[in-house]
């Protein structure tokens, strides 16, 4: 037993890939189409992908919502683990790269599943919560970084009591402890890792999955 975490290097992370990952062609086509792109860096990691889907597995859960589609892997990973009844509300403000989504939402079968909303997400949320307060099974948050506290606390609303919430990113690839980084998305994402680690609303877990994942269940 260690206290101690294993530095992952690169070789490590794909040693990982290689005896964990199972990506099924449909998602690995997606994910290099996106690869080419040049703001590629907006997409998460497969492992991050394969343990959302893990997630809606473990719980089962029915009603999803997501901020921050890009080009749809978490939201076709978080589709194909759902239930045949599973609905999720995705959420995004760009119809060329959510074009590239349903595309693959259709290829995947699971189009019927995913309520597309074009929108700024708070806009989207609101909305939601004037009818749909506190039924959320799942949300996953992967979007502008000085918008996480609010789509946080739209979230937190929209969810049932152990409903659980996903925040991308929250290590800024290692720019968070790095203080000569002042940008405002680096700071925006310090003040969100600082307030969830005293907000007693949740239980909480950071995963070093990818660029850093946090969990928050709704108590």
């Amino acid at each position: 037993m260690s206290n101690l975490q294993t530095p992952i290097t690169p070789e490590l992370a794909e040693y990982i890939r290689g005896v964990s990952l199972r990506e099924p062609e449909l998602l690995r086509q997606l994910r290099e189409e996106t690869a080419a792109r040049p703001d590629a860096g907006m997409q998460l990691s497969p492992e991050q992908g394969q343990f959302l889907g893990m997630l809606i597995r473990l719980t089962g859960n029915r009603r999803a919502v997501e901020v921050g589609v890009f080009t749809g892997l978490s939201s076709l990973h978080v589709a194909l683990a759902m239930p045949p009844e599973g609905r999720l509300i995705a959420c995004d403000i760009n119809p060329e790269t959510t074009a590239i989504a349903q595309r693959y939402w259709r290829a995947a079968g699971v189009a019927d599943k995913i309520d597309l909303r074009i929108g700024p997400a708070t806009c989207t949320l609101d909305e939601l919560l004037m009818e749909d307060e506190g039924v959320f099974d799942f949300a996953f948050v992967d979007a502008d970084k000085e918008n996480y506290q609010s789509y946080y606390e739209r979230v937190l609303k929209l969810l049932r009591p152990g409903g659980l919430a996903a925040f991308d990113n929250v290590l800024w690839h290692g720019k968070v402890i790095d203080e000569s980084v002042q940008d405002a998305d680096t700071r925006a994402i310090r003040e969100f890792n600082a307030r969830l680690h005293l907000d007693d609303r949740v239980w909480l877990s950071l995963v070093a999955i990818g660029d850093g994942l946090t969990l928050a269940l709704k108590r």
